[in-house]
């Protein structure tokens, strides 16, 4: 497909390729979730972006959803993913070959577009990330034309839910789960952070995001027992305990790990 020239406006910069990109298979696991399908699913229906717009996607990863904006946007429209990791942006560059879909680097905090330039903003967990995530929102207004609209979806690591076991060593587990992101409490806090920014918030969604309940994600167990065990909350006989408990549970197929991912859309007013 042959590439379209830049949009004025939107500062694009060349990706040099690097080895690798850890993160992108972890992204694809996440993409192959089912709530997270069914929650972009909503999102991008309440969206409804039209021919001809011009989106924005923050924090792009992989591209997956700049490319399903570009999609939408049709010939006459422009999707620009910004992604500050280089190599997850060259991972974007490679598979979005077929597509119009662009990407360039940039930061939430200081977005690469001028005032009032987009129609559409996209942002999937990126403020969990961010010490700072009302700034970020501010600067999704900035860049939002009249009328425009957003969609934020992020998780609420608060939300952690894991069973059976004891209830004071599951507790002291799932808290772990608050120390992994800067704002552990990001879903909850959406609709508030784009009314205080001035939008109006159209429709709110959430998804239950499970493991799998006949196996164990031992990676993120082990994450939170050790978090668990360097802040005092177990002993190491309670830890292995409760790893015992859940691996019997998932041979069972009565496992249950999950949390909950929230999204609020919304427009500008003016």
């Amino acid at each position: 497909m042959p590439q379209t020239p830049p949009v004025p406006g939107f500062r694009t910069h060349p990706t040099a390729p690097p080895d690798q990109a850890p993160q992108a298979d972890a992204l694809d696991a996440q993409d192959a979730n089912p709530g997270v399908r069914r929650l972009r699913a909503w999102a991008h229906e309440a969206l409804a972006v039209k021919g001809g717009e011009r989106a924005l996607d923050v924090g792009a990863g992989t591209g997956s959803q700049t490319r399903e904006l570009a999609a939408a946007a049709g010939p006459d429209g422009f999707a620009l993913g910004v992604e500050p990791n280089p190599g997850l942006r060259a991972v974007a560059e490679a598979r979005s070959a077929e597509s119009r879909a662009r990407f360039t680097h940039g930061d939430a905090l200081a977005l690469p577009v001028p005032d009032a330039s987009v129609d559409v903003v996209w942002c999937e967990r990126v403020l969990q990330h961010l010490t700072e995530p009302d700034r970020a929102v501010a600067e999704m207004v900035r860049v939002l034309r009249p009328g425009g609209r957003v969609a934020l979806l992020d998780t609420d690591w608060a939300t952690t839910v894991l069973h059976p076991g004891d209830a004071e060593t599951v507790r002291a587990l799932a808290s772990g789960a608050l120390t992994g992101a800067a704002n552990p409490y990001s879903g909850r806090r959406l609709v508030g952070q784009v009314t205080s920014a001035g939008l109006v918030v159209d429709d709110r969604g959430c998804e239950a995001l499970f493991q799998d309940h006949r196996s164990v994600a031992w990676p993120i167990i082990r994450m939170l027992g050790d978090s668990a065990m360097r802040r005092g909350l177990l002993t190491e006989r309670q830890r292995d305990a409760a790893y015992t408990t859940f691996a019997e549970a998932a041979e069972r197929g009565g496992l249950h790990m999950s949390v909950t991912m929230f999204g609020v859309v919304a427009h500008h007013p003016g």
